[in-house]
Parts: C-alpha cells; sequence; structure tokens
C-alpha cells in the first residue's frame, strides 16, 4: 500500500512542483495544473493521464482503477486505490502525470533524453 509519505516524496523532488492543502485535500501542482491529488480521506489518487489511454487503463484492472466522476471527465484524470498500488507503480504515475503539465526541455533536463 502505499501513503502519502510515499507520494509526497515522489512529487517533491519533481521540478516546479508545489504542494497545497486546498479543502481538506493534499495537491500537487506546477503553476496551476494539478497533476495529483489525494481524496479527503487519503485512500485514493487521482492524477493527469492522456484522455485517449484512460479507458485502457481502467479497463486493465477495474479494481485498481477508476473514472474520476462524471463532470471531471473532461480533464486528463484518473483514479486509483492506494491500497492496490506499490511504490513503483505509484512513481510512475506521479512522473507521468508531471510530465503532462511540464515544458519537455524540463522533462528531459530532469529525466534525460531518452524520457521525451
Amino acid at each position: 500500500m502505499v501513503t502519502v509519505a510515499d507520494i509526497r516524496a515522489v512529487a517533491l523532488t519533481l521540478p516546479r512542483t508545489t504542494e497545497h492543502l486546498i479543502r481538506d485535500r493534499v495537491k500537487f501542482r506546477v503553476g496551476q495544473i494539478v497533476y495529483a491529488a489525494l481524496s479527503r480521506d487519503e485512500t485514493v489518487l487521482g492524477f493527469g493521464y492522456p484522455r485517449e489511454e484512460r479507458e485502457a487503463l481502467v479497463a486493465s484492472d477495474p479494481v485498481k482503477f477508476a473514472f474520476p466522476s462524471q463532470s471531471d471527465m473532461r480533464f486528463q484524470w484518473v483514479h486509483a486505490s492506494m491500497a492496490e498500488l506499490d511504490v513503483e507503480e505509484m512513481t510512475e504515475l506521479v512522473i507521468g502525470a508531471w510530465t503532462l503539465c511540464v515544458p519537455k526541455k524540463v522533462i528531459r533536463a530532469h529525466l534525460g533524453e531518452d524520457f521525451v
């Protein structure tokens, strides 16, 4: 199971990331763009994910992944059960969400040429 501390340890190492507490929810963002957020009870991780790929992600493991609420379907967003995630998978998802909201030059500088 992944904890808030695990997510924080990954997210805060990513350039331009800031952590905010908004309506009792921990959110990680770059500028005004939220790329990862925790539910109030800290059991669900919401994260940015390409719209065209999220149906396949949810279908791959519906116990672990879920669509956001209908009103949030317009965003590039998916939910994951923190109890079902391991640290390695969470790290991959958080970094992937971060890459959706930073310039490619920042991604290259932090993760290397191969990641872009």
